[in-house]
């Protein structure tokens, strides 16, 4: 089955004479694919602690190790379903936060534990990546109206406080032992990229101050000094001093190799989320987000649609894979430049992506996305199981529908 064979409708109207973001049948699609992949994961909810992984076709996978970035997405994702109305959706953030406090929080050494395996810990490392992401699910929740989410907001910035924040260099650093105890020197953009993510959301809930200058810090770096360096290309690792790392490769679905063109899409749209906030100040942000978002866009467009997982430092392919994620993060980063300027070439981009994701990802039988195709533009598997999350695409459909460049769930 082809990518065209599978897609049975567009997402929008290509002869609108406007921009999609303001075209009602394009926003009218936009909901309706937000409620579809709320309740396609709707059955990640499973009468014991966690939540399910699902199949392609939305059956629950025969596993029950959970990781932290697992739990914390879903109760992030399902916040947001609150705000739109979606039934049930409290359930499965009440279930997620508990299954937070109850298992991945470690009542021996605080934190949080990487991964669960049904009552016990089954990898007890901290990163930094999924403590970010437990700030980002507090802060979803407490928009939402959750009891709980206060106390876990408190939590858990005093444990970014404690272990992860270096104030000299304004960065998180990533990894412990279970115990506190360094097990390496490896600093990376990724958890701080997400880091901004939860401190934006937590400066949004809170209006605490903190949160939004450590986001500024974090983007000086990464976006100030790193970018235009490195020909607005984001090197991805770096030593203990944050000088870049160009021979690490790790883990390839979380610290691949060389650089990765979907998190300059994440942080250039961040950027702009942050500049918005401190009241679009005259400063060279608008600039700097757009060479990273239109860089990312041009290295990355493969020839057969779609955009390659991972680059060299000199902008060629490197890993070729189609994932479903960095279409939804360039989607969210293209509709943040069109709502600020309204470019054509922002709304042909903006166009062609979504066009892509609807025919090679979508999957209109069963909902939810693939989360990746091959080199024929079939569903495969590759490094991920199943449907590994709703968290890209929810995001993908609302933050659109918002119209904001900040303040996107509250919207």
């Amino acid at each position: 089955m082809t990518v065209e064979q599978r897609a049975p409708q567009a997402p929008g109207p290509y002869d609108a004479p406007d921009l999609w973001v303001h075209d009602a049948t394009h926003r009218e699609w936009l909901k309706s694919q937000s409620q579809s992949l709320l309740s396609f994961f709707d059955n990640s909810l499973q009468k014991g602690p966690g939540f399910a992984l699902l199949d392609h076709d939305g059956s629950p996978l025969r596993t029950d190790m959970q990781e932290l970035h697992t739990t914390t997405r879903m109760v992030h994702s399902y916040a947001l379903g609150v705000l739109q109305g979606h039934a049930g959706a409290e359930n499965i953030v009440d279930h997620g936060m508990a299954y937070l406090t109850d298992h991945h929080k470690d009542r021996t050494y605080g934190g949080y534990v990487w991964s669960v395996k049904g009552d016990d810990v089954a990898d007890g490392t901290k990163l930094a990546y999924g403590h970010v992401f437990v700030l980002l699910a507090a802060s979803s929740a407490r928009l939402a109206g959750h009891p709980e989410a206060d106390a876990l907001i408190e939590d858990i910035s005093s444990v970014l406080d404690a272990h992860y924040w270096e104030e000299d260099a304004g960065l998180f650093c990533d990894e412990w032992n279970r115990d506190w105890s360094p097990f390496s020197r490896y600093r990376g953009m990724n958890a701080n990229m997400h880091g901004v993510e939860a401190l934006l959301a937590a400066y949004e809930v809170t209006g605490r101050d903190v949160y939004l200058k450590r986001a500024g810090r974090i983007l000086d770096f990464f976006t100030s000094r790193m970018a235009p360096a490195e020909n607005w290309r984001l090197p991805e690792h770096y030593h203990s001093d944050w000088s870049i790392d160009r021979d690490y490769a790790g883990n390839h679905m979380f610290r691949p190799a060389g650089t990765t063109p979907g998190h300059s899409f994440e942080l250039g749209r961040l950027l702009l989320q942050y500049w918005d906030l401190c009241g679009r100040p005259a400063s060279d942000a608008p600039r700097h987000a757009r060479n990273l978002i239109e860089r990312a866009l041009s290295d990355a467009w493969l020839p057969e649609g779609g955009l390659a997982y991972t680059l060299n430092f000199d902008g060629s392919v490197a890993d070729g894979s189609r994932f479903w994620w960095p279409v939804t993060e360039a989607i969210n980063a293209v509709a943040t430049l069109l709502l600020l300027e309204g470019r054509d070439a922002d709304e042909d981009w903006y166009r062609r992506l979504w066009a892509f994701a609807d025919a090679a990802f979508i999957d209109h039988k069963h909902g939810g996305w693939f989360p990746a195709i091959d080199v024929s533009g079939a569903p495969t598997s590759s490094i991920f199981a199943g449907k590994p999350d709703i968290y890209h695409a929810l995001q993908a459909c609302l933050f659109p529908l918002s119209g904001r460049i900040s303040r996107m769930a509250s919207a």
